[in-house]
């Protein structure tokens, strides 16, 4: 099943998917476009932990010139600000040369996970969905470093549009990624040529701190990033868990 979470008549709804529509819990049936997008997660008290992976497709590490990393190049997001609703906007700051989109598998922690064993790491997934995890490479001090300014920015990193079923889906590990900027395929890939697969991820983190239901494992991305400018659509897709759709809005 795919569960979202939007805002309709004021009220934040929990929802689920029927035929691409927007179905209510009253019943109600409504289109995309006639529902205000939140992120599909539910708060969680303390808030939730987001890991991050960078260099984490061989592909995009050739395209920035880097050797693939030997062990997970892993950082942490610092809060929920920085997740965003799908058919919301970006923000691109003033005097940016260079931000770019990055479509990214993202894990939903489900249970409690400590020391988990990789053969095991399913169990302790709820579900997948859609990241798009915008970074501005003029921020970058360090691909092996990366600064708080490009990653943790408030509502730079869209989310959903739906959470989906782990049991919804066969094989995370063979999905197709695409990424559209103005309906022009910029970026394409698979998530089967991830450096570090779903269950070794879950296994790394849980092997040193103890990982938490509504935490978020953001996998990477294939090669492919262009600049974004304002006034630009971005629709990040992944196979089975639908098409997270964003604007790019210049600075005030």
């Amino acid at each position: 099943m795919k569960h979202a979470r939007v805002i309709v008549d004021g009220q934040v709804q929990r929802a689920t998917e029927r035929d691409g529509q927007v179905l209510l819990p009253d019943g109600r049936l409504l289109a995309p476009e006639a529902v205000q997008w939140l992120p599909p997660l539910e708060p969680v008290a303390p808030p939730r932990t987001i890991f991050a992976l960078g260099l984490n497709y061989a592909d995009h590490a050739k395209e920035l010139e880097f050797k693939a990393p030997e062990e997970p190049l892993a950082f942490i997001k610092g809060s929920d600000r920085v997740l965003n609703g799908h058919r919301r906007t970006t923000r691109r700051p003033a005097g940016v040369n260079f931000m770019h989109y990055e479509c990214e598998l993202a894990v939903v922690i489900g249970r409690t996970a400590r020391r988990v064993r990789r053969g095991d790491a399913y169990d302790f997934i709820a579900g997948y969905s859609v990241a798009n995890d915008y970074a501005i490479r003029d921020y970058l001090e360090n691909w092996y470093r990366p600064n708080l300014r490009v990653k943790n920015r408030d509502g730079a990193t869209p989310l959903g549009p739906w959470l989906v079923d782990r049991g919804d889906v066969p094989d995370p590990m063979a999905l197709a990624l695409r990424t559209t900027v103005n309906g022009k395929v910029t970026q394409s890939g698979n998530t089967k040529d991830m450096i570090f697969d779903v269950p070794f991820l879950v296994e790394y983190f849980s092997g040193f701190m103890t990982l938490r239901p509504g935490d978020l494992i953001l996998t990477g991305t294939p090669d492919g990033v262009v600049d974004c400018r304002p006034g630009d659509v971005v629709v990040t897709e992944i196979e089975g868990l639908g098409a997270l759709m964003n604007t790019i809005e210049g600075s005030e």
